[in-house]
């Protein structure tokens, strides 16, 4: 395991998915839609970019959906508050945080919200794809511990203009904490 930025990477020796056909869907901490395989091709009909591991738009139907589960430590938002310049006491001050309507510590909203933008730029439709727009809803907070599982699912696709809108959610232990939708470009092979 190594850190970059935000988040640790676990890496495990493992034959290429061109070599194997599949990568194996058990790694601590990630969790993909519908049974094994493919990660990329959570539902009947899904096709995964041979070479990036990633979708072609004319693969994507509506429906098909990534998530990706991540705990959410103290580190993480000490490190996004360093990149970001959001040194909110209310995210990094337990006393002062204690004092708010929360009762302690929460972590940074947007926090959250880049767990979304990994999964589009890694799984949904993962590399290649080019973000052009997000909404965003936060419903409740998320706290130190909280394990966030990241959801995207394709909700409209237009093939014309190589773009798709993405259903993007967050839940801590079932409950909604950012909702949102998500506008992305997507390569095509032709």
């Amino acid at each position: 395991m190594f850190t970059t930025g935000l988040a640790s990477i676990l890496v495990w020796p493992v034959p290429s998915r061109r070599e194997t056909g599949v990568v194996p869907n058990n790694a601590p901490g990630l969790h993909h839609v519908a049974g094994g395989g493919m990660p990329h091709a959570s539902q009947a009909g899904g096709t995964a970019m041979a070479d990036h591991q990633g979708y072609f738009i004319e693969d994507l139907t509506v429906g098909i959906a990534e998530e990706v589960s991540n705990a959410v430590t103290d580190t993480m938002i000490e490190q996004f508050a360093g990149v970001s310049g959001d040194d909110n006491p209310i995210h990094l001050d337990e006393d002062y945080a204690a004092n708010t309507m929360f009762k302690g510590r929460i972590a940074h909203g947007m926090l959250g919200a880049s767990f979304i933008s990994a999964v589009i730029g890694t799984r949904l439709p993962g590399p290649g794809a080019v973000y052009m727009s997000q909404s965003l809803k936060f419903r409740a907070p998320v706290r130190i511990g909280d394990v966030v599982v990241t959801r995207a699912e394709v909700a409209e696709i237009d093939l014309e203009k190589k773009r798709v809108t993405l259903r993007t959610t967050c839940t801590v232990s079932g409950k909604a904490v950012i909702e949102g939708e998500a506008l992305v470009m997507v390569p095509s092979r032709a």
